[in-house]
């Protein structure tokens, strides 16, 4: 059983930053791929970032030069940093874990229960 518990959502001032965290218990390995997503009101979940075993990353075109994804595989643990941040980044964001990009992708794998990013103007 994996369990994923994200961290560091707040509302903050737009041009501001935050950082999430995502802690992993159980069995994540360092195998595993692992990803932010976020969803708005009225608006379909999208991939924010993910980072790979290997450390490919992918960014989603609309934070590209904004965020930052990065893992620890000895703490188990996933970031985003988030800079410049937009109102249009409001929105609950989710960590995800699984065996690959496409297992993410699908909305398979775990997820977190997400937390809250609210950006005012």
């Amino acid at each position: 059983q994996v369990r994923l518990v994200e961290s560091g959502g707040g509302l903050v001032q737009a041009g501001s930053s935050l950082t999430l965290s995502c802690v992993g218990a159980g069995h994540i390995g360092s195998l595993y791929a692992l990803g932010w997503y976020r969803q708005a009101p009225g608006k379909q979940r999208e991939m924010v970032a993910i980072i790979t075993s290997r450390g490919s990353l992918t960014y989603a075109e609309s934070v590209k030069g904004r965020f930052t994804v990065s893992r620890d595989n000895a703490k188990k643990t996933v970031y985003l940093q988030m800079n410049s941040l937009k109102p249009e980044d409001t929105a609950v964001y989710y960590c995800a874990a699984g065996p690959n990009v496409q297992t993410l992708q699908l909305g398979r794998g775990n997820w977190g229960q997400g937390t809250q990013v609210s950006v005012s103007s």
